[in-house]
């Protein structure tokens, strides 16, 4: 059975526009990651502010793998400046 994610980042308002382009990069890579079913970003249309990551995976060990990629690394750490509250990350399995 599939897992699904959602993650949720929130920009400090001075932040949207350098965001932007390090939530696009993930994108590429990680579609091309081992049991990556999908991978979007999507942003609210009434708060400019904030993103999510709308993910599918195969297994937990292909989201482990996920995990300790450089890319998603360097998202983390580059990214923890811009935004304006923790990173929401959820987790759900189908009904």
């Amino acid at each position: 059975m599939s897992i699904h994610i959602v993650a949720r980042l929130v920009a400090r308002p001075d932040s949207i526009e350098a965001l932007r382009p390090l939530l696009l990069g993930m994108l590429e890579p990680t579609r091309q990651e081992a049991g990556c079913i999908r991978y979007e970003l999507i942003n609210n249309k009434a708060d400019a502010a904030e993103f999510l990551f709308v993910e599918e995976w195969a297994s937990q060990e292909a989201i482990n793998a996920h995990m300790e990629t450089p890319h998603l690394k360097g998202l983390v750490v580059n990214s923890a400046p811009l935004l304006a509250e923790p990173l929401d990350v959820r987790f759900y399995t189908p009904c």
